[in-house]
């Protein structure tokens, strides 16, 4: 049971942590955020950090680079036990010069035993630099965490060779903190629990002569959105053979693009030519786990589901009401996909 839980059945109103004792100690969050929502890989390090935490013995700490208070509270109510919120105004924006120096100065102060960055732009350049000043290592790209409790040590897997295969490693009882950076969609969100409370504390930051070597000249509006990996996306619309023709799988693509999110589909859209290999999920393809899988026109043989069972919420367009894929869907439809989405479309205003 966790820690916070039992306190609450016992009737008290916030969680208490206590930081006396020496040596390195509890299991941190680098929180990220994107202007004033936390990116989804912070909510999902907070959910193996609890997991980890209740290994330990150990409390969860979360600290947050601008934002708020606000945000900060989103923080416990998604399971940390603490927040160290620097709210510095020179810390507003992502720099990193001023990130690495104030949380460099905090975690010197309060010498943490695990850190976690989540694997992108920002904890990618960040987590390293930092490693270098506090004379400790970085295992990065972490899709798998795990503890030897008898040696308090980190236990990693990290994929290799385009995920061909993973590599498991594991942090030498000497090194201090032990840092890792966490691939996205790598691990579940945990539940909101807006009846968590826990302190915030204000940090001050020292930033005197801590200047940016990057300056921002212009900032660009529209930019050509990159790929999404399919097995980090968190939106994917598949289409399958019901779509019936190219014409169809164009609507798939509308749909895609007007939710954010990334085109993929079965076999069956495979064998058309619609889409290439690599965008094929299920068995033999791609194992996806994104917030929302729309399937279109796809019956939902075992192969397919294979791919799609770890996904949070499935939603089925069918004119089959006899397909596999609609007895596992969370929402099915009864329809034909090709009048479905244009209704969609019409009502997201696309």
């Amino acid at each position: 049971m966790d820690l916070d839980y039992l306190q609450m059945l016992m009737g008290e109103e916030e969680i208490v942590v206590e930081e006396e004792g020496e040596g390195y100690r509890n299991i941190w969050v680098v929180a990220e955020r994107a202007g004033d929502e936390l990116v989804p890989v912070t909510l999902e390090m907070l959910n193996q950090a609890r997991q980890l935490a209740s290994t330990l013995g150990a409390y969860v700490m979360a600290v947050l680079l601008g934002g708020g208070e606000a945000l900060a509270q989103e923080l416990i109510y998604y399971g940390a036990d603490k927040v160290f919120l620097c709210d510095d105004p020179a810390l507003e924006e992502y720099a990193l010069e001023p990130y690495a120096k104030a949380l460099g100065d905090l975690f010197t102060e309060k010498m943490p035993e695990i850190v976690l960055f989540g694997a992108t732009d920002m904890g990618g350049e960040l987590a390293p630099r930092l490693a270098r000043r506090l004379g400790t290592i970085v295992l990065t790209n972490c899709t798998g965490l795990t503890l030897d409790a008898a040696q308090r040590t980190l236990v990693c897997t990290m994929p290799a060779y385009g995920g061909e295969y993973s590599e498991v490693v594991a942090f030498s009882p000497e090194v201090h903190p032990q840092m890792v950076t966490v691939r996205p969609g790598a691990f579940g969100r945990p539940y909101r629990d807006e009846y968590r409370s826990a302190e915030i504390e204000a940090v001050a930051v020292d930033l005197d002569g801590v200047q940016s070597r990057v300056k921002v000249l212009n900032v660009v509006a529209q930019v050509e959105r990159e790929p999404v990996p399919l097995d980090r996306a968190r939106i994917i619309v598949s289409a399958g053979r019901g779509m019936g023709d190219a014409e169809g799988f164009a609507l798939v693509e509308k749909l895609a693009a007007a939710l954010g999110g990334e085109v993929a589909g079965s076999r069956g859209a495979v064998d058309e030519g619609w889409i290439d290999e690599e965008k094929q999920v299920g068995m033999g393809g791609a194992t996806v786990r994104p917030d929302l899988y729309i399937a279109c026109g796809i019956s939902g043989a075992i192969q397919h589901y294979f791919g799609i069972q770890d996904a949070k919420f499935v939603v089925a367009i069918n004119r089959d009401e006899k397909a596999p894929i609609l007895k596992v869907a969370d929402v099915g439809i009864v329809a034909d996909a090709k009048e479905v989405i244009p209704a969609i479309l019409e009502a997201l205003g696309a």
